[in-house]
């Protein structure tokens, strides 16, 4: 009997320890109900419903249809009159990622995207100079669902002009690290007592991690190799070599039963192994055809499944693209007039007009998604850098100027964007089950439409109104030439 009684009191300590250290989350109110009734409901999944019903519940989509009854205590938003969306993706941006990542590639001495030869730490050797470097570009590694940030004007700038989703793609390096799906605008989680991880930056992400990005052309400033175009090609080519290197390496020394010396190791290299295996795709900067070209080469020399961001001359390497069955993440950021891509000068005279393969680009850029379409290469859209109002706004232009149907053109830029990052069975259309990522417009979205309600998780987010537009946008990858 006794030892029942210490085998009872053994088990009632042992529970009350369980409940003290196991992760609760403050009791708190139930997520709210929301009915978005008579609204026209382009699902995308399906035929646009004219006048249906979407109920929220804990962040997703719980019913969808005609003559749905709104649940008791729902909070009813009549969109009568109005169109409903599901809400944009823009698959290249790092808006979300913290600024530090830019500010230390400064202090490292070298630029970003292109090469600055700009000033920074000065090395007593080049062997330092180049280790230092190394670090900076040799980066696959960097995990963008590990370095967000919330809260921003620019995070709220994307929502408030419908974009609710965007591919977290790292700024930096020749191997930036690996992006991360991720909503805009973080929800407000539960006061965490007596957890162990910290979950607050964990909610905005909804796939991570979806690709691995190479700038070919990231040879940036400073000391050491590569400091020319010439030697970041070599340099990328060589990384994967060294990261194929040390995979066999160490299969070959685990099947010889670890025995004789140990193979070198170097554990950046080992996060590509799923780049290698197929398991996760590449997404390349590449704008001009040669670009593309060397990009696909390096695709087929590694086995690569690659992905070409950017993507400005992408209708004229569409065959090419089709046979390496590449997807394309196709630049916004259109040249021209009112489209936020570079102004079209004259030449590098700094004078005069633009030269007849300017003119043709410019009216040709409308038309690159089209052609795509026509070649069945998957594709979707990205700013570019480009501010948001102006990505919208692109986005008609490709329907009026490229001749790309509306209903494609959503598509583009939902479920197929969702689908190119491996996340359409959670996001991209109005469906049950899937995150209430929503948008309603007064009138046509792409026809100037003002957005009316924006929902991220399935709470409504506070608008603001767009800047207007520059002339120009920042720039991009393939954003103009």
């Amino acid at each position: 009997m006794r030892n029942v009684r210490l085998l009872m009191i053994s088990c009632g300590a042992a529970l009350t320890a369980a409940l003290a250290f196991t992760p609760t989350r403050a009791a708190s109110v139930p997520s709210a109900v929301y009915a978005i009734t008579g609204a026209r409901i382009h699902t995308v999944s399906g035929a646009p419903i004219p006048n249906g019903t979407v109920v929220v519940r804990n962040g997703v989509i719980e019913d969808v249809g005609p003559g749905i009854t709104v649940p008791a205590g729902a909070m009813t938003i009549d969109a009568a009159g109005l169109n409903l969306y599901p809400g944009l993706i823009d698959m290249a941006n790092s808006t979300p990622l913290e600024a530090g990542d830019d500010a230390a590639a400064a202090a490292a001495g070298r630029g970003g995207g292109g090469g600055g030869r700009g000033g920074g730490t000065q090395f007593a050797t080049l062997e330092e100079a180049e280790r230092a470097k190394r670090e900076t570009i040799l980066r696959p590694h960097y995990l963008a669902a590990e370095n967000l940030r919330a809260g921003t004007p620019e995070l709220q700038a994307l929502a408030s002009a419908g974009v609710t989703t965007v591919l977290a793609v790292p700024a930096q390096g020749i191997f930036k690290g690996q992006s991360a799906l991720v909503n805009v605008v973080i929800p407000p989680d539960d006061p965490q007592i007596s957890t162990l991880a910290d979950y607050r930056r964990g909610l905005a992400v909804v796939k991570s991690p979806v690709a691995l990005h190479v700038n070919m052309a990231g040879r940036g400033g400073g000391q050491g190799f590569p400091n020319s175009l010439l030697g970041s090609v070599a340099f990328t080519k060589q990384g994967f070599l060294d990261a194929q290197w040390q995979r066999d390496a160490e299969a070959a020394y685990q099947k010889g039963g670890g025995r004789g010396p140990r193979p070198v190791f170097e554990p950046v290299l080992d996060s590509m192994r799923p780049a290698l295996a197929k398991q996760m795709p590449v997404a390349f900067d590449a704008s001009e055809g040669r670009e593309i070209d060397r990009a696909l080469d390096t695709a087929a020399q590694f086995g690569l499944d690659p992905i070409i961001v950017g993507a400005a001359s992408a209708g004229e390497r569409r065959a090419e693209l089709a046979a390496a069955k590449a997807r394309v993440i196709l630049s916004l950021n259109l040249p021209g007039p009112g489209g936020g891509g570079a102004p079209q000068g004259g030449g590098r005279g700094g004078g005069g007009g633009a030269s007849q393969r300017q003119t043709q680009f410019q009216q040709n850029a409308p038309k690159v998604p089209a052609a795509l379409a026509q070649a069945n290469v998957p594709f979707a859209f990205t700013s570019g850098g480009a501010a948001p109002a102006v990505f919208v706004r692109n986005a008609g232009r490709v329907i009026k100027e490229g001749g790309l149907a509306a209903d494609v053109v959503l598509r583009v830029l939902t479920l197929d964007a969702a689908r190119l990052a491996g996340a359409a069975d959670r996001t991209g259309s109005i469906e049950r089950g899937k995150i209430a990522n929503i948008v309603v417009t007064e009138g046509d979205l792409f026809e100037g439409g003002r957005v009316r309600h924006v929902f991220i998780d399935g709470r409504p987010i506070d608008l603001t109104e767009p800047p207007a537009a520059p002339g120009g946008g920042r720039g991009g990858r393939g954003g103009g030439r």
